[in-house]
């Protein structure tokens, strides 16, 4: 058991990053959707600052709550999602070949964005409790068999990018938990042999998209397309860019899926190398304060949470921003408190909620 104890205050920079980062967003997603239509462009942006409304209210029902509190739901929140990724293979809505949304009247959630925030918490709570038993490898294939239900649900629908992203947050919390290298290791090189056999379980636009990125030019005007616009995109845009709303692949309708998984092409097209590196500053600033949080933190379950959250949200950015660079392959995943997407934006808003908490909330054993 444990008294619980409370530090008055948080480091304010982990609200005021967020928030200018999600400020630099939303300049860049009225600019990507203006092109859509003057009136898609305010409605996407009156959208995103709603879902925000909500995200601060949850924030602020968070923070009151103590985390280890929060941590008790854990398992019934895995359940919960676990659930909602089964029902979405078959009552999914599908685009694109996908089924990744579920619709329930007016709301529209994608199950996986918050499978990553289930994930944090369960796996914290799990190897928490098992602190005592890390180097038993029971307890680590248990770890293993908790990511993998989500990581397979997650893959059937199919979404490779959520899946591959469960794995950063699922390394990160074994390896502050302190489970023995030698696990970790052999599990990785485990997945690196039998990565080839991965390859016939893939759809056909999931093998397209990893063939171009070897070559964009084997398929110009398909899978490749909207790689080449990308890279077309940032490297157009030069030392300053463009200028807001004026980048030509933007506005000229060249460049797909702008508002959403390619919005940092438009940051690169339109405010150039020096907004570009401006955005991921601030990104990598956001990141050092919520590893400092976990660095101070004397208790176990918050270390774990807070790297799991660190872990979660610096491989999307370098994910995301290296995808659209044409330096990794097409797999999907958002920009973090930039992209299009209430389901993104209040699953990144819950997490910085716990980072919060573990930092106002402390115990003593």
């Amino acid at each position: 058991m444990y008294n619980i104890s409370y530090k008055r205050g948080f480091d304010p920079f982990l609200i005021i990053l967020p928030l200018l980062i999600f400020g630099i967003g939303l300049l860049f997603l009225y600019s990507a959707s203006r092109g859509m239509g003057e009136i898609k462009g305010i409605n996407f942006m009156f959208r995103q600052v709603a879902w925000l409304a909500v995200s601060i209210v949850m924030l602020v029902v968070i923070i009151n709550i103590d985390f280890r509190r929060i941590l008790d739901w854990s398992y019934l929140f895995y359940v919960l999602i676990a659930l909602a990724l089964i029902l979405i293979l078959f009552i999914g809505g599908s685009r694109m070949g996908a089924r990744r949304w579920l619709s329930f009247g007016w709301l529209t959630f994608q199950p996986s964005e918050f499978a990553k925030l289930a994930m944090i918490l369960t796996l914290s709570y799990f190897l928490g409790n098992n602190r005592h038993s890390i180097r038993d490898i029971r307890t680590f294939l248990a770890a293993l068999g908790i990511t993998g239900l989500f990581c397979l649900l997650i893959f059937k629908e199919p979404d490779l990018g959520s899946a591959i992203a469960l794995l950063p947050i699922l390394f990160a919390i074994l390896l502050c938990s302190e489970t023995p290298m030698r696990f970790i290791i052999g599990t990785i090189l485990a997945g690196l042999i039998a990565s080839p056999l991965f390859w016939n379980f893939l759809k056909d636009y999931q093998k397209r998209r990893l063939l171009v990125f070897m070559n964009p030019n084997m398929d110009p005007l398909g899978a490749g397309y909207t790689v080449i616009q990308s890279k077309i995109a940032i490297g157009s845009g030069g030392l300053f860019g463009k200028g807001w709303t004026s980048g030509t692949q933007n506005q000229l309708n060249f460049l797909p899926e702008r508002h959403t998984d390619f919005i940092f092409s438009v940051v690169g097209e339109e405010w150039g190398f020096a907004g570009s590196f401006l955005v991921i500053l601030l990104f990598c600033l956001l990141i050092i304060r919520i590893l400092s949080v976990a660095s101070r933190s004397n208790d176990i379950y918050g270390r774990l949470i807070v790297s799991g959250v660190a872990a979660m949200i610096s491989f999307q950015v370098i994910v995301n921003i290296a995808m659209a660079a044409g330096f990794m392959p097409v797999v999907g995943l958002p920009l973090p408190l930039i992209s299009y997407g209430g389901s993104s934006l209040i699953t990144t808003w819950l997490s910085l909620a716990l980072v919060i908490n573990v930092d106002m909330h402390r115990s003593v054993f």
